[in-house]
């Protein structure tokens, strides 16, 4: 549909791009004017005569016709040139708040960034403070730009929503002391992706009702539902009810309708029980954790028996950067504040030498980062940094440093950083080289997905965990709240393969490390067990871990 918006739009875009591609100042600046004076008529372009749009400050005869071919077209030809010397997601790019040509030139040009997504990933990997013009605040602004343009979409990471939900909560509790009010549904299973807020509360609808007016909150309600949204666009529903049915409620709502189906819930069954444990007690089960509850293999899992992953077990930190590549912190700062947090070691990740965009280690600077690590670890001591590095699996699936160079490192965290266009087949066949070398200790990773953002590429994930049982090669669990990478449906086969599974933060600032607590919760609704989480393991059994592994793959 042709209306005064779409019209506007259009003409802003080639005026952005025609500033992209250095086209004449005189006419890109005419179209902006053009543009922004004519975004005061109220009345349809279409109704007005030439010579009423003529009057308009910065119409002239190329405005003016471009309008006409718009209407006629949906485009103009002068548009439809510069979008096709330019790549699409460039062009989203200048669809991004705070992001205009100047700076998208840079993007693209002297980075080679051709995608909001990659644009995301170099974001958090602080790429973009090494360029002139740009610094931390203008990449922190890039980011927000950008979450608000995926938000747009109605769908939020669980850690954009997590503080907003919590800090809501805490308000409405002061508000409200004594009633309870608890998050239900997506949000209580910590899924990854979250589309809507949904809460029980004992809260008496009518004085909830008169809490959101005070408060200017947008306001439907459904029968016991209340319908709102929080910060302006997040979806919210509030169910309220009474305290004999709360608890019943609660269930009902966290739990998908697989889950219930699949432990044979009714009703009835609320007849019965006073807390959720009784209720799985009455069904013969274990209790199942609210993360869990997808309906999937999660009556697999024995909580009774097993004892599933929780943040506090961490022992080590593993994946992380420095400035040494393309970190904010030195080595000394990341090995500090780990040691603060009371992480009993730290595995330093740097990229390797085909990472030039990421400042690459060179065989030279590998030399010179180990031998600051000695240094370290004498006066550190007893915390310990392994000698670590994220190698490049190459197209080919090698990885980039000579054999003298590898067995330098305690550990190897292999990862695709390039060409993440290729098929399944081309990806298997990379990985499951990369897997077979000896030196590979984690597979980084391994889909290089970014949620909402980027699908990531295909594999086999049965082969590559097979592969990796196999060679006794350890997976990454990605724990950027952007990845969560090793998928965590695949937990459970991995376990059954002997697999272990690494909680890895991928820190490009000290602050990363806190990441892991995402990963913890993604590793939960998997299923991962803590004697199966490699650095839940403490410094001894770590140390001990990578000597046998050592002697295993004939690399003493």
């Amino acid at each position: 549909m042709t209306d005064n918006s779409s019209i506007l739009s259009k003409l802003n875009l080639y005026a952005k791009l025609a500033e992209l591609h250095d086209e004449n100042p005189f006419k890109f600046k005419t179209f902006t004017t053009a543009a922004f004076n004519l975004k005061k008529i109220k009345e349809s372009f279409d109704s007005l005569s030439d010579n009423d749009l003529l009057a308009v400050p910065g119409v002239g005869k190329s405005v003016l016709l471009a309008i006409k071919q718009i209407y006629e077209t949906e485009s103009f030809p002068a548009l439809d040139e510069c979008v096709s010397k330019t790549p699409d997601g460039v062009v989203d790019m200048l669809k991004i708040k705070g992001l205009g040509p100047k700076k998208v030139k840079v993007i693209w040009g002297e980075m080679q960034i051709e995608s909001v997504s990659d644009l995301l990933d170099a974001c958090r990997q602080n790429r973009l403070t090494e360029i002139k013009g740009f610094g931390l605040k203008t990449q922190s602004e890039i980011i927000k730009g950008i979450e608000f343009s995926i938000s747009a979409s109605g769908k939020w990471h669980y850690a954009r929503l997590m503080g907003i939900a919590n800090d809501f909560k805490d308000y409405v509790k002061k508000q409200f002391p004594g009633f309870q009010f608890e998050y239900s549904g997506d949000f209580r299973r910590c899924n990854e992706i979250i589309e809507k807020l949904v809460v029980v509360t004992t809260i008496d609808q009518v004085e909830f009702i008169n809490f959101l007016s005070e408060q200017d909150y947008p306001i439907n309600v459904n029968d016991d539902e209340i319908h709102s949204f929080i910060e302006g666009q997040i979806p919210i529903e509030i169910i309220c009810t009474d305290y004999l049915s709360f608890e019943r409620l609660l269930f009902e709502t966290t739990g998908s309708s697989e889950h219930l189906n699949q432990i044979e819930y009714n009703q009835t069954d609320a007849l019965n029980f006073s807390s959720e444990e009784e209720l799985y007690e009455s069904k013969g089960l274990p209790f199942i954790i609210p993360e869990q509850r997808e309906g999937l293999n999660e009556l697999d899992f024995n909580e009774q028996n097993h004892h599933f992953i929780e943040y506090g077990q961490l022992k080590g930190v593993l994946h992380n950067h420095s400035t040494y590549s393309d970190g904010l912190n030195t080595l000394a700062e990341m090995a500090e504040y780990a040691n603060s947090q009371k992480f009993q070691y730290l595995g330093i990740c740097d990229h390797s030498k085909s990472a030039g965009y990421a400042g690459g280690l060179s065989d030279e600077r590998v030399l010179a980062q180990i031998a600051e690590i000695d240094t370290l670890n004498i006066k550190m001591s007893p915390f310990k940094i392994f000698k670590g590095i994220e190698s490049d699996i190459l197209s080919d699936g090698s990885l980039d440093y000579s054999e003298n160079i590898l067995k330098l490192f305690d550990f190897v965290v292999a990862s695709v950083h390039s060409n993440l266009t290729m098929n399944e087949e081309k990806a298997n066949a990379r990985l499951l080289k990369a897997i077979e070398n000896p030196y590979t200790t984690i597979l980084g990773h391994p889909t290089g997905r970014l949620l909402l953002m980027r699908s990531g590429y295909q594999i086999n994930h049965e082969m590559i965990i097979d592969a990796c049982a196999a060679n006794k090669v350890v997976i990454e669990l990605n724990a950027h709240p952007y990845r969560l990478d090793i998928d965590w449906r695949w937990i459970h086969y991995a376990q059954n393969k002997g697999v272990l599974i690494s909680i890895n933060p991928d820190a490009h600032e000290k602050m990363g490390y806190h990441d892991m607590y995402f990963g913890t919760l993604a590793a939960r609704k998997g299923g991962l067990l803590t004697k199966n989480t490699l650095n839940a393991m403490n410094l001894k059994e770590f140390e001990a871990y990578l000597s046998n592994r050592r002697k295993v793959r004939n690399l003493l």
